[in-house]
């Protein structure tokens, strides 16, 4: 059995100390904890906390160290912070005592063991370090990780935000029609069922087969349809428990500091954005006739075929604020848009800027007064430019979800891609 000793740390956590090499341990707060090798750690009360041990410098064992490196996570007094640092094997950070845990939680870069990625590459989009801006990264475009896992955040929050509020309603609004059309065809079938029973008691036996025949369609296609929603039923229900499941994991990494869980996600927003087809059903229907023995089977009447008609259903995203928002209330209250860049183009009094669509997140065309169109990346850069073939000025210009340039041509009255 071994004790040791506890130091606070926070309101959450406290520090456990093993002697004699000082090996330290930083677990939640709790009044018991059984740990490795049938350790047991008793809580203390302050006084008896001091008196077994204070926290020491883990070079010097100073007693009362100012210092601490986040990154190693070891207690230091001012004169050995020089020692440790000089210790180049890895990346150190050393702070005051008082701010240990903020330092941000930098992977390790997997190309140079002894550097933290604290850069983002945007063509590759993975964690890099400053070495490899000189190696296989040379030319790209690095970023600060940090300012990316920001960035990255929001679209996270704006993800969450449309899951929640706008995906997630539309699936459950659709499950919820499901049983409606069940119990339309529950009860249409009973109806068309006592119709039959009606119509074969005054026909008797010399109509029993065909009572027989007529029930076994509408069963069958009953069973058809009651299929069809089922599968449908299944699928949403499936998709509903996918869409719970990365709301709550994107709470999670919205509140996580954990870099590479955070750029590991891969988003399945456009997987769910696809809504399930709506499911239009034309149920079947009896028609009896007037019994003439004679001519029973021609005039005893059938069943209507039933159908189900698939149709496609386009998810459209609901505006910011819309549901919530009072109808009186002024659109710049609900949503205020935000400057997230300026980008500056050669567009002028003499040439002034008429129309703007955007390729991607990162790319834009623009039209002005000439007979060209540019393309601008987020730092202004002119990518390339594209001159019409009439070489008049374009009417208008837009991008298609492929990613072509489409421009009205006014001149010749053609669309050109």
């Amino acid at each position: 059995m071994t004790f040791l000793a506890i130091h606070e740390a926070d309101n959450n956590h406290v520090i456990l100390k093993r002697s004699p090499n000082q090996e330290e341990y930083i677990l939640p707060r709790v009044a018991m904890i059984e740990v490795e090798e049938s350790v047991q750690v008793h809580c203390l009360t302050m006084d008896e906390r001091w008196a077994q041990d204070v926290l020491r410098c883990r070079l010097c064992e100073t007693p009362g160290p100012p210092m601490y490196c986040d990154i190693c996570h070891i207690h230091l007094c001012k004169a050995c912070v020089g020692e440790h640092l000089s210790d180049q094997s890895t990346e150190h950070k050393v702070v005051p005592f008082e701010q240990r845990g903020s330092t941000t939680n930098y992977p390790k870069c997997p190309k140079h063991s002894t550097k933290q990625c604290e850069l983002h590459c945007e063509q590759c989009d993975i964690p890099i370090c400053a070495l490899c801006i000189s190696g296989e990264h040379l030319g790209h475009k690095p970023v600060d990780i940090v300012k990316h896992i920001e960035s990255k955040k929001e679209l996270l929050q704006r993800e969450m935000q449309e899951l929640e509020k706008s995906i997630y309603p539309k699936y459950q609004q659709i499950a919820s029609n499901i049983p409606v059309q069940k119990a339309a065809l529950n009860e249409n079938s009973q109806k068309l069922t006592s119709a039959i029973d009606k119509h074969g008691e005054a026909l008797h036996r010399e109509i029993d087969t065909r009572i027989h025949k007529l029930k076994s369609d509408l069963n069958e296609m009953d069973t058809k349809h009651l299929a069809v929603l089922n599968k449908q039923e299944d699928e949403i229900t499936r998709t509903i428990s996918e869409i719970t499941q990365s709301i709550a994991d994107l709470k999670k990494l919205v509140d996580s500091n954990d870099v590479s869980r955070v750029s590991a996600y891969k988003s399945r927003i456009a997987e769910f954005r696809r809504l399930p087809p709506k499911l239009t059903v034309s149920l079947p229907s009896f028609t009896p006739q007037k019994i003439n023995k004679e001519q029973l089977y021609q005039q005893f009447g059938s069943l209507s075929a039933s159908s189900i008609k698939t149709e496609e259903q386009v998810y459209t995203m609901d505006s910011p604020g819309a549901e919530s928002s009072p109808p009186d209330r002024p659109l710049i209250d609900v949503y205020v848009p935000r400057i997230i860049t300026e980008i500056n183009t050669e567009y002028g009094d003499s040439n002034r800027l008429c129309s703007v669509s955007c390729l991607r997140d990162e790319e834009l065309w623009t039209l002005g007064e000439d007979n060209k169109m540019r393309l601008y990346n987020l730092q202004g850069e002119l990518v390339k430019s594209v001159q019409t073939k009439s070489g008049y000025t374009p009417y208008d210009i837009a991008v298609t979800r492929s990613g072509d340039l489409v421009y009205a041509d006014g001149n010749d009255r053609t669309v050109n891609i």
